[in-house]
């Protein structure tokens, strides 16, 4: 069984989107040439047996790595023992030894950097199994496995370790490296536990700390509006920090965790555990899970999880996985989109080249490429041919393998490697340098310098590579990590290829440190919108979030917003109340100025009321005139005609007086309404009190008696007006000098409207002013009532008993009408009141007489008498 695969399809396993048309022409393009890929074992194969399990380079100074270079596996095709094990290569993890191999012959053609010494390698493959992790590292250290502290080797020219990428593999070599006071270089993640120099004084981790890692996932979430994300860590030292910086950077912005699950090696070994967390994501409305964790603490359950359907879920995680470890990567097609962050580096020259030159005669010492070779080209299996490699293609490069088998671009742990080695030389140069300078080495060459004297000089060292990177070992001094922002492309089944969609750096300005290419993000089969991931929908403009207290921050309930309260964004916690002259539309996500309301001349219901008031204005003033004509008749003369011109003058003003109460309020015409209105209704009042006393006084002058007869001669009656009226003066001169009236503004009583009204000031004073008004009024009814009988020809008390009982009745209707008015109507009814009681007083005292006077002029005569034995009609007067 053979599977086909183009040369050159798969490069690289990350593409930007420049080279998406490249991408796409060599899919079109596959099939031209064959090649076997991952189809051969290394069965009935003799000679990789006898051959050495390392690649070397000799040198000068030698370099040793522990990389995990193959995978233990079981070979099933051998029936007699079913337990035989076998070593299958992980390609992946062999472009750790080409990063080295490329750094060592880089430097030792670099005539600047250790001009009177070479670097050589050791390279060595680790495995992850408790004992057998040592034997490797044993053989280096001791020439013999199992014989430690007992060293078989005499030439030593080891000066620095390489291991990694695994946390783990490399806490258990520094274990023992530190015993020996090796430098350690790991080049995997940076790992807390390894971070302790108590524990591990000459270990240095490549790896730039996760710093900004948080920041950076937060704002992706941010950017496609994720709020409600599921969190999986490992249960270690790093996932506990990591966990930690995560959920803080989560809730400074409102990002909520659904559920959090931490995992150990061990609840992996449980099916019912793991099916336990697969519920856990599968069953959660969030749409998002984030992973952190190295590979080897969470491999085992992203394996796990997908064999499993669990669709439509988006994973963010930190680092890539192993494609080749899976049986397959994505069950019927992209279910669930991995988002992988990683370390930004620079690109390397020339290193995609020295891949594609590399082959099996160049370096005769590496068995690890040499199985690669027979694996992946069809070399022959015989013994011969093992070593010459006749039998395989001419052309055979690593090009040939896909993309997602083996990487042809330096990836971020190899760049680690690169980086170490040229640390090391660098290192190693100071040194030289200074023990040239103080004639302590001469320049014999294969001296070695200690291991041990290297770390002085590692610890601080700090240089630009050849890539242009800038390399700081201080801890406290190293740089900020960028992330790059991949994507996994599985369509077609199989492609796997890993697209960088975006970036993030921590050194670009707030708001614009991630940039994400969207339109390249491939989401799950059948999807074309961004996947959603929230607890409750977003409350739009004139709503606000309720929440609850049981519930995470970020599930709420939509309550709309009260009255005259607005939210203009989404989210709103709290409605924001419109200003005094402002008001809230219909849809409570804008306020709106509010119209100026107050009662015009130009409204219809101000129209009125001043046609109204100048009518009667008109009317008063004729019938004023009626009376100054007819100044001479009996009717005219009854009852004091002083008395009734003063009353005639003084409705016109209360007339008048309304309709300052019309039109925009100033200050003026808010102290005149009042003023005008208490004085000019005081005058009217007290004259018709001086009119009532004037009738009772007349009839009581014919009776014997000189002092009323003098009263009424001397016209004391005339002085109740000015009395009264000076009272009323007197009172609302309090009134303007302790709190007069002012302009003011209602913004509540009117939906949206600023009423501009006439504040009355001192509520005290005006009520002194009506109460004083209704005393005068309540007096000239009283006396009017108890004279109403009185027999006399031209007795008016009739006319002012109903003139006043008119009075009354309206100003007592007006008190609770008022009070319940608001706005333009409040100021209709006072001026309505203002004219209805002004009528009262000219119709029902008035009237009567002008028709007297103009329709009936016979009965305007003191000497007319009616013959009782005649009709009404049949009337006698004399002159």
């Amino acid at each position: 069984m053979h599977r086909t695969w183009h040369p050159k399809i798969f490069q690289a396993n990350s593409i930007s989107g420049a080279s998406l048309s490249v991408v796409f022409d060599r899919i079109i393009a596959a099939g031209v040439k064959k090649l076997p890929v991952l189809v051969r074992s290394f069965d009935g194969t003799s000679c990789f047996s006898t051959m050495k399990q390392r690649a070397h380079m000799d040198g000068d100074v030698i370099i040793a790595g522990f990389f995990p270079l193959k995978t233990l596996g079981k070979d099933h095709s051998n029936s007699e023992d079913s337990r035989q094990e076998e070593h299958t290569p992980i390609f992946k993890n062999y472009q750790f030894v080409l990063a080295l191999v490329f750094a060592v012959e880089e430097i030792n053609k670099n005539p600047v950097l250790l001009h009177n010494m070479t670097l050589g390698l050791d390279i060595y493959d680790v495995e992850f199994r408790a004992w057998t992790m040592f034997k490797n590292p044993f053989i280096w250290l001791f020439g013999k496995y199992k014989i430690p502290n007992y060293s078989c080797m005499r030439d030593r020219r080891s000066t620095a370790v390489l291991t990694g990428p695994s946390g783990i593999t490399s806490n258990q070599i520094g274990t023992l490296l530190g015993l020996y006071r090796f430098p350690q270089f790991t080049f995997g993640s940076f790992d807390h536990t390894l971070s302790d120099h108590n524990k591990f004084p000459a270990l240095y981790q490549m790896a730039p700390k996760d710093t900004s890692m948080a920041i950076a996932i937060v704002s992706l979430l941010l950017h496609f509006n994720w709020n409600w994300v599921g969190l999986l860590t490992s249960q270690d030292e790093n996932g506990t920090w990591f966990l930690a910086e995560l959920k803080e950077e989560m809730a400074k912005n409102r990002v909520c965790v659904a559920y959090e699950l931490v995992v150990s090696t061990q609840d992996l070994s449980h099916l019912f555990r793991v099916m336990a967390v697969y519920n856990k994501i599968n069953n959660s409305s969030a749409s998002v899970l984030i992973i952190y964790g190295d590979k080897d603490s969470l491999i085992s359950i992203i394996i796990s999880l997908e064999q499993i359907l669990m669709e439509g879920k988006v994973c963010v995680m930190n680092l890539q996985w192993d494609f080749t470890m899976k049986t397959r990567y994505f069950m019927l097609g992209s279910l669930h989109v991995p988002l992988i962050f990683t370390h930004h580096h620079v690109d390397v020259s020339g290193f995609t080249d020295f891949v594609k030159a590399v082959n099996p005669s160049k370096f005769p010492e590496d068995i690890f490429l040499a199985s690669l070779w027979f694996l992946s080209f069809n070399c022959s299996d015989a013994e011969s041919d093992c070593v010459t490699w006749d039998n395989c293609p001419h052309d055979a490069s690593l090009d040939w393998l896909p993309g997602h088998i083996f990487d042809m671009t330096m990836s971020g742990y190899s760049y680690n490697i690169y980086k170490t080695v040229y640390a090391v030389a660098q290192a190693l140069h100071e040194m030289l340098l200074l023990q040239t300078e103080f004639h302590t080495m001469g320049n014999r060459k294969g001296t070695v310098p200690s291991p041990a004297q290297l770390h002085f000089f590692l610890k601080n060292i700090q240089y630009y590579n050849p890539a242009g990177d800038q390399v700081i070992w201080d801890e406290k001094s190293k740089l900020e990590p960028e992330y790059d922002i991949l994507n996994i492309w599985n369509f077609p089944e199989g492609l796997e290829l890993a697209v960088k969609v975006g970036k993030f750096s921590p050194y670009a300005l707030h708001g614009n440190q991630l940039s994400l290419s969207e339109d390249l993000v491939e989401w799950a089969i059948g999807t074309t919108e961004t996947p959603h991931s929230i607890c409750s929908e977003s409350c739009g403009p004139g709503f606000r979030t309720s929440r609850h207290e049981e519930k995470a921050s970020c599930c709420f309930d939509c309550t709309p917003c009260p009255e005259n309260e607005i939210a203009n964004v989404t989210d709103m916690e709290h409605c924001v109340k419109c200003p005094d002259h402002q008001y809230a539309n219909t849809q409570r996500n804008q306020c709106l100025l509010k119209a100026a309301s107050f009662l015009a001349f130009g409204d219809p219901l101000g129209m009125a009321l001043a046609c109204m008031a100048l009518c009667f204005s008109v009317l008063t003033v004729v019938v004023l005139g009626v009376f100054v004509k007819h100044k001479d008749s009996a009717i005219v003369k009854a009852n004091n005609r002083t008395l009734s011109y003063i009353l005639l003058i003084s409705l016109i003003f209360c007339f008048l007086c309304s309709l300052l109460f019309l039109g925009h309020p100033n200050t003026v015409t808010c102290i005149l309404q009042q003023i005008t209105f208490g004085v000019v209704f005081t005058v009217a009042v007290s004259t018709v009190l001086a009119k009532t006393v004037t009738v009772v006084l007349a009839f009581k002058a014919t009776s014997p008696g000189r002092r009323i007869r003098w009263l009424l001669v001397s016209g004391a009656p005339n002085f109740i007006i000015p009395t009264c009226t000076l009272i009323q003066v007197t009172i609302c001169g309090l009134w303007l000098g302790t709190s007069p009236p002012f302009v003011d503004r209602d913004a509540y009583s009117e939906h949206g409207h600023v009423i501009i009204l006439c504040n009355k000031g001192s509520i005290t004073a005006f009520y002194c002013v009506l109460g004083y008004l209704g005393s005068l009024a309540m007096a000239s009814f009283t006396v009017a009532f108890l004279a109403r009988n009185l027999p006399d020809t031209f007795n008016e008390a009739k006319f002012l008993t109903f003139s006043m009982l008119v009075f009354c009745s309206v100003w007592l209707t007006f008190l609770p009408v008022y009070h319940s008015a608001k706005g333009e109507v409040m100021v209709a009814v006072e001026v309505f009141s203002i004219l209805a009681s002004s009528v009262g007083l000219l119709g029902c005292i008035f009237v009567p007489k002008c028709y007297n006077i103009l329709l009936i002029p016979i009965k305007n005569s003191p000497y007319c008498f009616r013959d009782k034995r005649h009709s009404r009609r049949d009337m006698h007067c004399y002159d």
